[in-house]
C-alpha cells in the first residue's frame, strides 16, 4: 500500500505502518552497531514464497512470528538470532512480524505470539509457541534435525547447530526499566494512546538519556501523532501548489517518512531550505532534524542527508 492509499480511519493500517517502521529501525540499529544476524529475513506478502517456501527447497527455514509490544518474543527472537549466527548459516531464519503483516500470521494461523516452526522442503514442522529458552530452542532443533537426517532429508554430517553456548544473564534493573517502558508503550500503542506512549518513551529517557530505542521509539510514535488526521491527498496538493509554503512541505515529508520514503522526506525539506530563509528556513531545518530521530544514527540516509543539508545551508 502506498502512502495515498493511507487512510487514517484505518486502525489496522496504521498499527501495521506503525510496527513496519520499528522493524525497519531495529534492522538499520543492529546493521550500525555490528550486531545484525546475517542469516535472518524479514518477511512481508511479496517475498513469502520466495525467502521461505522455495528456500527452504535449499536449506531449512525456521520461521517465528513475533510482536513488539510481547517481551516472550523478544527473548525467542534473541535466542534465535544466537542460534542462527552460530549455526554459521546452515539455516535461514524468516521473521514474521504479526503486526506489520497480520496478513501472513493469520494465514499461518498464528494463535499465540511467539510462535516457531520449521519449513523444510516447503513443509512445515511445528516448533515451540509461546515462551521458550535458548536451550529448549537449541533442543528443539537438534531433535528436529535428528529426524530429518535418520529420514534422509538431509545429510549425515548435517549438524545445524553450533557450539552450545550459556544464555545471557538476567538484565540489570536499568535493562529491566527499559524493557519495562518499551512494553507499556508498545500496549498503548496497541490500544491507539499515542499520548502515553510518548510519555512511556520520555520517561525511560529521563532514566536513561543514552536508550537509543526509546528515542526511535519517541520519535515515531511524534510523527505518527502528527499525521494520523491528515488529509493525505489534500496535504500534497497544497504543497505542490505552493513550494513556498513550509508547514505543507513538513507536512507532506513525514506522510513520507511514515509510508517508508525517507530519502523523498529528506530531499523535500532540503529543498525547502534552499528555497526559504530566517525563520521559515529554519522551521524547515530544525523538523528535518526532528526527522533524523526516526532511524539510528548510524543509517547511511542520515548520514547522506546531513552533508546535503550542510551543503544547503552554507
Amino acid at each position: 500500500m502506498q502512502p495515498s492509499d493511507f487512510s487514517t480511519n484505518s486502525a489496522v493500517d496504521l498499527g501495521a505502518r506503525k510496527a513496519a517502521l520499528e522493524r525497519e529501525a531495529k534492522r538499520q540499529a543492529e546493521q550500525s552497531s555490528g550486531q545484525a544476524n546475517p542469516y535472518a529475513i524479514d518477511i512481508s506478502e511479496e517475498n513469502f514464497q520466495n525467502e521461505v517456501l522455495e528456500r527452504s527447497m535449499q536449506l531449512p527455514v525456521v520461521l517465528v512470528v513475533l510482536a513488539n509490544w510481547s517481551e516472550q518474543a523478544k527473548q525467542v527472537e534473541a535466542a534465535l538470532d544466537r542460534l542462527a549466527v552460530a549455526a554459521g548459516g546452515q539455516w535461514a531464519l524468516a521473521k514474521v512480524d504479526s503486526e506489520a503483516t497480520p496478513q501472513i500470521a493469520q494465514a499461518l494461523r498464528a494463535s499465540t505470539v511467539p510462535m516457531v516452526a520449521m519449513v523444510i522442503g516447503g513443509q512445515v514442522v511445528p516448533g515451540p509457541a509461546g515462551a521458550a529458552t535458548q536451550e529448549q530452542l537449541r533442543d528443539w532443533l537438534s531433535q528436529v534435525f535428528e529426524g530429518l537426517r535418520s529420514q534422509g532429508v538431509l545429510p549425515e554430517n548435517y549438524s545445524g547447530l553450533g557450539p552450545a553456548e550459556e544464555e545471557p544473564q538476567q538484565q540489570e534493573p536499568q535493562q529491566q526499566a527499559q524493557s519495562q517502558a518499551d512494553s507499556e508503550a508498545a500496549e498503548a500503542i496497541q490500544r491507539g494512546d499515542f499520548e502515553a506512549a510518548e510519555a512511556a518513551f520520555t520517561k525511560a529517557l529521563e532514566a536513561d538519556p543514552d536508550d537509543e530505542n526509546a528515542k526511535l521509539g519517541l520519535a515515531q510514535v511524534r510523527l505518527i501523532g502528527r499525521i494520523r488526521d491528515l488529509d493525505v491527498d489534500a496535504v500534497r496538493a497544497a504543497a505542490a501548489e505552493n513550494p513556498q509554503d513550509v508547514d505543507a512541505q513538513i507536512k507532506v515529508a513525514d506522510i513520507d517518512m511514515y509510508g517508508g520514503k525517507f530519502e523523498d522526506a529528506f530531499d523535500r525539506l532540503i529543498g525547502t531550505v534552499r528555497r526559504t530563509s530566517d525563520e521559515e528556513r529554519d522551521k524547515a531545518r530544525r523538523h528535518l532534524l526532528s526527522l533524523f530521530e526516526v532511524l539510528p544514527g548510524g543509517d547511511p540516509r542520515v548520514a547522506k542527508a546531513r552533508r546535503s543539508l550542510t551543503s544547503a545551508l552554507f
